[in-house]
This record gives C-alpha cells, structure tokens and sequence, in this order.
C-alpha cells in the first residue's frame, strides 16, 4: 500500500490511520516520488516509526538534523517528531515505513520502564540502523518479517509480530544509547509546533513575521533563527512554500482555475503565485493540473 497524500492537521500531526484492523501498527511501501508533493512533506505522529530502504537513497530530515539512508539501512524515527524525506539524486527511492503505537511495543507491565524513557529522551529523535551491524541486521530482517506477516496473515501471525517488536526493542537498546533529558529542547519543538500550527490555520489570510514570532512566544529574531535552525528556511518562505502545498490539490478540481486558487490559498497576486510555483514545482499551475488531469 502506498500513500500518495499525507493527510495533517494544523500542527502538522499526520492523521493516517497507522493500525491494521488487527493491531496497532501500520506496514506499507513508499516511492517517494509518487507522493503528490514529489516528496514526504514535513509531519509527526505520536506512533514510533521504523524505515527500511529497498531501493536508492532517500534524504530524511528529522526535527533539525539531516541524515542519507541507503539501500539496505533503515531509521528508527522517535514518536513526536517533526520528519520529512525527499530521494537522493532522482534515485528511484523506496522504503517499508512501519508506524507503531508505542504502547504495543511491549508489555504495559514493561511500557514505563523499557519504551517511556527513551521516547521522552531529547537526544534521541532517531537511530540509524546500520544494517552492517548485528543489532542493525536484526532489526532489518524484523522489519521484513513483519510486512510479510501482515501480508500473510499466518495463524497467530499477530503474536508473532508482537515477538519481532520486541525483538527490534531489545536490538535498539543494546545499541547502548542513553535517554537525555533537556527542558530547552522540549520547550523548543513546542514553540515550533505552535507556530507551524499558527500558519496552518491562518495560511489564507495575510501573515507577518511578527504573527508568528507571537504564536511562538518568540521575536522576530528568535523566530527566524527558529526556522533556519529547524527547517532549513525563513518564516515568510516556508509560508510560501505551505500556500503552494496547499494549492496542490485545489488545482487537481477539474472546476479550478489558476486565479481562484492563488487567491483561495493566501497569494494576493496570480502572476506571483505563477512565479513562486514554478520555481518550487518546475512547472506553471496550469501546466500542473494539465499534467494531473492527463495522468489520473
């Protein structure tokens, strides 16, 4: 199964489903450039997620820091945290993605001392999974065995994936990493959330920076620094780039026209939404929808 579209609220929370019928976890298959955006746009959810590359490389962005994963390795990308990933040079990148709810991972009697303290750790927004490694492989061969369970359905395939969790578990703490707590960091990814909050509920109307640095209890300065820290951008060109996100999926009503949905998503001139659209799609909106209308 691949999901072309992730679907997120105001804070960026994604809003997939990530359960079987069964069971609290969710397996499927991502080309990354099937996704409608040509990327996985910036999101988080409260489940952990475990990332295994088929095939290529992929770049994942995990709150401030970015990180190549190969054919072969794999992620460990902890609940809570802003993530993002784009292929490495056109390189055709597929991945298994396998979004758990923490509290299957183990045992309630063994969730708080074994699985809390390290998801509420502020150094460890993600593990590499270095397949070279035997904690890594075993992690890896898991991750497959999983997605074939859930293809399978096996009898009693769902305590067998219970058995393989734990078992992808106990391989990440003998990794030997220890929980950090730092209230800075905390304090941190809340601000961010509340200002990219603040943006998804306002993107239509006329933003300032100040807006924003107020959604963050932050200056202008310190939102600024905010945003080139953690995305990678300034405040006002992520509000750009969030408007053409947004504008996507208007285009691909057969009933739009360019004008409406430049005005629909916060641009307050057609001939600047062409120009910051091209620029970040390589193509005009009309030349967009024609191409979605002609391949759907």
């Amino acid at each position: 199964m691949q999901i072309k579209n992730f679907i997120v609220n105001q804070s960026l929370k994604e809003l997939t489903e990530h359960r079987t019928v069964e069971l609290p976890i969710a397996c499927y298959e991502t080309t990354i450039k099937q996704n409608i955006h040509g990327y996985i746009p910036l999101h988080w959810h409260e489940e952990i997620q475990f990332v295994l590359i088929v095939k290529g490389e992929a770049i994942f962005q995990i709150n401030e820091e970015r990180i190549v994963v190969r054919e072969g390795d794999g992620l460990f990308i902890n609940s809570g945290c802003l993530h993002m990933a784009e292929e490495k040079q056109k390189s055709g990148c597929v991945y298994i993605c396998l979004n758990v709810s923490p509290h299957f991972v183990l045992s309630q009697e063994l969730y708080m001392s074994y699985v809390v303290p390290y998801m509420q750790a502020t150094n460890l927004p993600y593990v590499f999974v270095d397949a070279t490694e035997l904690w890594g492989k075993n992690i890896v061969d898991a991750i497959l065995k999983i997605k074939q369970l859930i293809e399978r359905k096996t009898q009693y395939f769902e305590i067998d994936i219970t058995m393989q969790l734990a078992l992808i578990w106990k391989n990440l703490l003998f990794n030997g990493f220890q929980p950090e707590y730092l209230q800075t960091e905390m304090l941190k990814s809340q601000r961010m959330k509340q200002m990219l909050n603040w943006i998804h509920l306002h993107y239509a109307e006329k933003i300032m920076l100040e807006d924003i640095a107020r959604a963050g209890q932050l200056s202008r300065s310190e939102c600024c620094r905010y945003f080139k820290r953690i995305l990678k951008t300034t405040p006002l060109n992520y509000v750009i780039d969030y408007r053409i996100q947004k504008s996507l999926s208007l285009l691909q009503q057969a009933e739009s026209n360019v004008t409406e949905v430049a005005y629909q998503v916060g641009f307050n001139s057609t001939s600047y939404f062409i120009e910051k659209f091209k620029h970040s799609m390589n193509m005009t909106p009309l030349a967009y929808k024609k191409y979605k209308t002609d391949n759907y």
